[in-house]
């Protein structure tokens, strides 16, 4: 496990690597992958037992990316593990690449679950926390859902599942970037409150003020080990395109992927600047 003065040595060059793969892409989902950034990365490096040994097993701990059109920011995670090589992520959305758009269990070593229809990952989450709790296995399940993504009915089902079968072995994040792809979430359709919605629903909520904060987010997973009895989320208030300027808080870089003069500009101000 990592500590946070790791982790920020890595920040940058993952970020590099997430705008690199869409513009290599022509297309693919810069502004999700950008605000998820600290809360996949944090993850992976400091709460999930998973390694080049044990990524093939079933009994270890589990991440869904149930947003999953933010694939970018997971594989250029696995590659900074070691589970993807680097220059594969340049194949990102090509004809025949593994690395698709939506990412799949079955062609990508680290993906634990085939996500991109929205509400279905936190779902496939919560089947797998009951099975750890039907073997009495001790790992621990994470998700992460986008804060639009919670406009869909199957979450609230999800929900009400995991505190029914009392899940205190799931922890899932909400990606609170406050824009989805036509805009701010409030005008679209309305989420919100959602950490008052997820409470009813009987689940234990943190919310964090900056979940672009590294040490916000591990506080937070910390504080998740101690529950029993219920599932936890983390209502993490983020900022789309978090580390390029031009792209932070801009509903229209949700799907659209930078020109390379736009990429040039951005690893330009990831490389000087403090991710």
């Amino acid at each position: 496990m990592e500590n946070l003065a790791e982790l920020q040595e890595r920040a940058r060059h993952i970020r590099k690597n997430i705008v690199r793969m869409v513009t290599a892409a022509k297309s693919g989902h810069p502004g999700g992958s950008l605000s998820a950034f600290e809360i996949v990365t944090s993850l992976y490096f400091t709460q999930m037992h998973v390694d080049e040994h044990n990524v093939n097993e079933t009994k270890r701990d589990k991440f869904v990316l149930s947003k999953g059109h933010a694939s970018p920011v997971l594989y250029a995670v696995l590659a900074e593990k070691g589970f993807i090589k680097e220059e594969d992520l340049l194949s990102f959305r090509q004809l025949g690449s593994n690395l698709q758009g939506h990412p799949s269990m079955h062609m990508v070593s680290g993906v634990d679950m085939s996500t991109g229809s929205l509400g279905q990952g936190i779902s496939a989450a919560v089947g797998m926390a009951i099975a750890n709790q039907v073997h009495h296995d001790p790992y621990r399940v994470y998700a992460l859902l986008g804060d639009g993504e919670c406009e869909e009915g199957q979450v609230w089902e999800a929900a009400m599942a995991a505190a029914h079968y009392r899940l205190d072995n799931l922890l899932a994040f909400v990606d609170f970037n406050g824009l989805q792809i036509d805009g701010d979430i409030r005008t679209v359709m309305n989420p919100t409150p959602l950490d008052e919605k997820f409470e009813a629903f009987g689940w234990h909520v943190i919310v964090l003020e900056d979940g672009n904060d590294f040490e916000q987010v591990y506080a937070a997973c910390e504080e998740a080990k101690t529950i029993q009895g219920k599932p936890t989320v983390v209502i993490a208030k983020t900022i789309k395109g978090k580390g390029v300027s031009f792209m932070e808080n801009k509903a229209n870089w949700h799907g659209v992927a930078p020109s390379e003069e736009e990429c040039a500009m951005a690893l330009t101000e990831l490389e000087g600047g403090k991710a």
